[in-house]
């Protein structure tokens, strides 16, 4: 792709910095409506670029490799997950696929970390009780959660996102617990006091509050199935900053609803939008999809992006190449 700029199509609206950069260094073409691009229009944006600029909302699978023809020789993802792209087929038709990594540590760690302590704390349900006219002035017994210091926190998938929560967990006093595939370095272990459970049944046991920070995977689809969340006690409660495929939403709607498990907090979900019987329980703190929306990751994000196409129009190897084998972060064993 040496010589004329290659031609970029980008099919999400991106923050204007980023948009400016890519229109000055590449011939791009933009989603000026932001508009979610139809299967159509996603294959035909795509067919006549070099490089395809995606989001996780954007589903290519192997039929869309195979509808774009040869011209795509580049997808560069604006996100760290590619759960959504079939990175197999798209190298079988000769495309590289790139993610962002490392961008959105920082922010997502943030987000769980509230989430573990705004869904003991009950804080949403302060503020709903304020808004709707019940609270009545302080009562020694209303609006009793659970303090957070103290607690086990058992975090599924102890890479980047995971290490980050650790270390603000530390902080609120909790005991760290993880569960992957491998056992971490022990300088990191030691220095986050973590305890290893090689089976995640045990762990689940024997902590109070879940975070989960796994990639989305077909081994880890379910990983939180019904069985595994009924291990659970009753008083503990399920984070997740991750992927909602990975917990079995209908089993965790069912076992909040009946006291089984305590609460949640849940900023993803297993099919974009939460199941029913979350969205009318109390005890559950919901958050659309926003665990990395602060204007310093998407900037950064874009600025991964155009790294990756710039390196690779110049004919070297891109540095976030997504590699076959090597997944994303330490993804826990299914055990």
């Amino acid at each position: 792709m040496s010589g004329a700029k290659p031609k970029v199509a980008v099919t999400r609206k991106l923050p204007q910095e980023v948009e400016a950069r890519l229109c000055d260094l590449f011939d791009t073409t933009l989603n000026e409506t932001d508009a979610p691009l139809s299967r159509a229009a996603l294959v035909a944006r795509a067919s006549d670029a070099d490089v395809l600029a995606p989001t996780l909302g954007d589903q290519l699978d192997a039929e869309f490799f195979s509808a774009v023809g040869k011209r795509l020789k580049l997808v560069a993802n604006f996100g760290a997950g590619v759960d959504h792209i079939d990175v197999a087929a798209a190298n079988a038709h000769g495309v590289t696929v790139t993610n962002t990594p490392s961008v959105l540590t920082e922010d997502a760690a943030d987000m769980a970390m509230a989430l573990i302590v705004a869904a003991p704390r009950r804080l949403v349900e302060g503020v709903t009780a304020l808004r709707e006219g019940k609270f009545h002035g302080w009562s020694p017994t209303w609006m009793l959660g659970r303090r957070v210091r103290g607690k086990k926190l058992g975090i599924i998938g102890l890479g980047r996102v995971g290490e980050a929560i650790a270390r603000r967990a530390q902080a609120f006093g909790l005991s760290i617990h993880y569960h992957n595939r491998t056992r971490i370095n022990p300088h990191i272990e030691e220095a986050l006091g973590a305890r290893y459970w090689d089976s995640l049944d045990q762990m689940l046991a024997h902590t109070d509050i879940i975070s989960v920070n796994c990639p989305h995977t077909p081994a880890t689809f379910h990983l939180l199935s019904r069985r595994r969340l009924e291990l659970l006690q009753p008083h503990a409660y399920i984070v997740n900053v991750s992927r909602g495929e990975i917990v079995d939403e209908a089993a965790l709607a069912d076992l909040i609803t009946a006291g089984r498990i305590a609460g949640a907090g849940l900023d993803v979900f297993e099919h974009g939008k939460p199941n029913e019987k979350l969205l009318a329980a109390p005890n559950v703190v919901l958050l659309p999809h926003m665990a990395s929306a602060t204007v310093e990751s998407r900037i950064e994000m874009g600025e991964r992006v155009i790294i990756n196409i710039k390196m690779f129009a110049d004919g070297h190897k891109p540095p976030d190449r997504v590699i076959l084998g090597l997944g994303q972060g330490r993804a826990p064993k299914t055990d």
